[in-house]
């Protein structure tokens, strides 16, 4: 099988100091992070941010700030969310998108309207075809979020549509309340939707408890794994995880043991299908000036 592509997201929109106090915040602290979870063996970066005091945001310039900490250390794929919080307009999470120069490598693109907690987390197909628009033109690769199966169907139609190009990279998001359990079956049920020699690859991130033994089942089954604090903020039950970096350091592990070692940066795009990274530009990534 491949080798393992880790995604680490060190951070959401949701989880405050309060919940783990290794939680980071601002994008210093944010980088460090993300830096510690690469050196562990993460090959893609799943970015939001925050402001100092913990409020998410969709600023460019922070967004600017912690990538350029990041690849000024590490090589790695820097994904940005344009999730956002659930609260965020289309044009706040359209924002690092428009405004990154140059823009990111890859960033998030969530293929339908789910529950979540006691929200809703819009994402209708005016709102998708609209994305899709806005990475074609900036040449950014689509991680395409599915935290239900309906969700793999809309991705699946709009690449019979030709709106999406080649082989795509799933990203199962299992265990949100409100949306799909993080169930073993349903990500097994998503995994099947794919259709054979299409090239795609996939990734699971299973949302608190599920983390693990989803991580173990997609290891298992030759696709590929994200954690880190945006999705739990355990290493066991009762044991909050000291930093990012240990929940990647566990998956390593848990990779090699199965025959899966961790795949580089360089790799990780040689199997995505991306471009190598321009070393000259992307380490000074800055918002554009509006």
């Amino acid at each position: 099988m491949d080798k393992l592509i880790i995604t680490c997201a060190p951070v959401g929109a949701e989880t405050m100091k309060s919940d783990n106090p290794n939680h980071p915040y601002g994008p210093e602290e944010i980088a460090i992070a993300a830096i510690e979870a690469v050196k562990a063996g993460a090959s893609i970066i799943h970015l939001h941010v925050r402001e100092d005091d913990g409020t998410p945001s969709q600023s460019p310039t922070l967004f600017a700030e912690a990538i350029r900490h990041i690849l000024d250390e590490v090589d790695c794929i820097i994904q940005i969310s344009t999730g956002g919080a659930v609260t965020a307009t289309e044009d706040d999470r359209l924002l690092p998108v428009r405004e990154l120069i140059p823009p990111p490598e890859m960033a998030s693109l969530t293929m339908g309207t789910c529950n979540f907690g006691n929200s809703v987390f819009w994402n209708s197909p005016a709102l998708i075809e609209r994305f899709i628009g806005e990475f074609k033109k900036r040449g950014i690769k689509p991680g395409l979020e599915c935290f239900e199966a309906g969700h793999v169907s809309n991705a699946l139609r709009y690449a019979r549509r030709g709106l999406l190009d080649g082989p795509q990279h799933f990203e199962f998001v299992l265990g949100v309340p409100g949306a799909m359990t993080g169930a073993g079956e349903n990500l097994m049920h998503m995994v099947r939707m794919l259709p054979e020699n299409a090239q795609h690859t996939w990734s699971v991130a299973g949302v608190g408890a599920a983390e693990l033994p989803l991580a173990a089942i997609a290891i298992a089954l030759g696709g590929h794994v994200r954690v880190g604090f945006e999705d739990n903020i355990y290493f066991r039950k009762g044991e909050l995880a000291l930093s990012n970096a240990q929940l990647v350091e566990r998956v390593a592990r848990l990779g090699r043991e199965l025959d899966r070692p961790v795949a580089t940066a360089i790799e990780a795009r040689e199997m995505l299908k991306m471009a190598p990274r321009n070393h000259g530009t992307l380490a000074s990534t800055s918002p554009q000036q509006v």
